[in-house]
């Protein structure tokens, strides 16, 4: 019962994370839309809270309260009264999900409770982390792995994931109080937030997104290069989801960031074909992997 609200919960989404899923065998399935659930709920705890003009301090005692529900995960016999709360304990009983980075998804949504902006690249990369390198990490655990090197996978594959999402929502993050962009990016490139906030689709945007584009380039490279081989079976659906939004980058690129006017989403055939790809390589040894790699 409590699997099948998160799988419902996932589908509803549309997210990328569905086509990943679809995958695994059941158990393993399961577990990850319980993680999944856990992600957009506490997720939503700034965004819709945000929408509906929460009060920080109540949002802050939510973010507590799952904190605690995290806690009560580990301990044999805690009881917990949510649904959501209660997967994500059956999940951390089947596989090794670290209580670590758990904690730090939750740090990484109170980090967008307050007005959004960081001086550099360098100041932006603890939030990729803590919103999408330590889902990955939960995630590698569910999906196993044997070589070490899957958790530094895991972290770049993340990071190139986060900075993706921020290129293309950078106008609706905007509008809602959130500049993700390096503001020593912004002034390098002549854009100031108001652009970001009115939608201003300049040539000194364009310059601005590539410069962007060019750095989530460098972390699907270096996830590539992290890429553990001997783990390539169990890995697919972190494959799926790499190639997924490095198709997603490459969508935003051929339209020249016009990320404004529209949404960009990678169509659900190409999601479909990209899955089936990823599934077929590392079913049959197919030493292709260069879609995300470019």
């Amino acid at each position: 019962m409590i699997g099948d609200l998160a799988a419902r919960l996932t589908r509803k989404s549309r997210s990328n994370f569905y086509y990943a899923f679809l995958a695994l065998p059941k158990p393993r399935r399961d577990a990850l839309y319980a993680v999944y659930a856990f992600c957009r709920t506490v997720d939503d705890i700034a965004d819709l809270g945000r929408e509906r003009g929460d009060d920080l301090a109540d949002q802050r005692r939510a973010l507590a309260r799952w904190r605690r529900d995290v806690a009560l995960c580990y301990e044999p016999g805690g009881h917990l009264d949510d649904p959501i709360a209660r997967g994500l304990a059956e999940a951390v009983r089947a596989f090794a999900i670290p209580r670590d980075a758990l904690l730090a998804i939750i740090d990484g949504v109170e980090m967008d409770l307050d007005r959004v902006s960081y001086e550099t690249a360098e100041d932006l990369y603890p939030y990729c982390y803590r919103v999408a390198s330590a889902v990955g990490l939960c995630c590698i655990e569910i999906f196993g792995y044997t070589d070490p090197r899957a958790r530094a996978y895991a972290v770049e594959l993340g990071t190139a994931l986060q900075l993706t999402n921020i290129i293309r929502d950078v106008g609706a993050d905007a509008r809602a109080g959130r500049v993700y962009v390096p503001q020593e990016d912004l002034r390098k490139f002549g854009v100031s937030a108001d652009d970001l906030l009115r939608g201003r689709h300049t040539e000194s945007f364009v310059q601005l997104m590539r410069h962007q584009a060019e750095r989530a380039r460098r972390f699907y490279r270096a996830a590539h290069d992290s890429f553990p081989a001997v783990d390539a079976r169990s890995l697919v659906p972190a494959e799926i989801m790499g190639r997924i939004y490095f198709a997603l980058l490459e969508e935003i690129e051929a339209r020249r960031f016009r990320v404004f006017d529209e949404r960009i989403t990678v169509p659900t055939g190409r999601k479909v074909a990209i899955a089936f790809r990823c599934w077929a390589a590392a079913r049959f040894g197919s030493a292709s992997r260069r879609g995300r790699a470019a």
